[in-house]
């Protein structure tokens, strides 16, 4: 076996030290795309009316714009707020599936104030635009109550809807058909809403109106009568 000579080691020793490569990893820093802040948009609803009587429906364009563009936003979902008379609390009431589709065959039970609140859109990709959530102004649907009556004579009967038992229903008369009328009197309505009456047979020409009052939660209605005798 062949010894190397202590200088021939030390100059190896040192070779083999001087060939070894210590590896550091080597990180490369790719910066997050940045999105793009929210679109600015604008959302109008408008109802096809604001008077209705009960069991009508009332039909809600809408129209969600973005601040960027003349075009109307579909990205996203907006829904249906109300909020019915005497009440403080809003209740969604309907989502539509994309965010200017109309809410049509609105159904209100009472006077009601609706809104529409767009939710805003995030974007999966920063080259698309995200859009920020918006709401429209408040409106409100009147919703009146109904009454019905006969097709002709003396003898009155009929039904306000709804909820109107026990209530009041005042008559009024005067012999011109669109002014002068006076109080007759006041007939109250059954626990049903029903009433029933029997006009006098005065001579001569008369016009009658039937007032059913509003209230906080409907719309007031009536409706004019004609009796002739000789």
């Amino acid at each position: 076996m062949t010894r190397l000579h202590p200088t021939a080691r030390r100059l190896l020793g040192s070779t083999l030290a001087g060939g070894v490569v210590v590896a550091t990893p080597f990180v490369v820093t790719v910066a997050p795309a940045v999105a793009a802040a929210p679109v600015d948009t604008t959302t109008v609803a408008t109802p096809n009316t604001t008077k209705i009587e009960f069991g009508q429906t009332v039909d809600i364009a809408l129209d969600v714009d973005s601040d960027a563009s003349t075009s109307t936003v579909d990205d996203g979902t907006s829904t249906l707020y109300a909020r019915e008379a005497t009440s403080t609390r809003w209740t969604a009431v309907s989502s539509n599936t994309s965010a200017s589709l109309d809410f049509l065959s609105v159904r209100p039970r009472m006077t009601t104030t609706y809104k529409v609140v767009y939710g805003g859109y995030d974007a999966p990709s920063a080259q698309d635009d995200s859009f920020a959530s918006s709401e429209s102004a408040e409106f409100t649907v009147g919703v009146a109550r109904t009454i019905t009556y006969p097709t002709g004579g003396f003898e009155m009967k009929g039904r306000v809807r709804p909820a109107y038992g026990k209530r009041t229903i005042v008559i009024k008369v005067s012999d011109e058909e669109t002014s002068g009328f006076k109080k007759y009197r006041k007939i109250r309505t059954d626990r049903r809403g029903r009433y029933s009456v029997t006009l006098p047979r005065r001579s001569g020409e008369w016009f009658w109106t039937f007032i059913v009052r509003a209230d906080d939660q409907y719309r007031g209605t009536r409706f004019k009568w004609r009796t002739w005798a000789s």
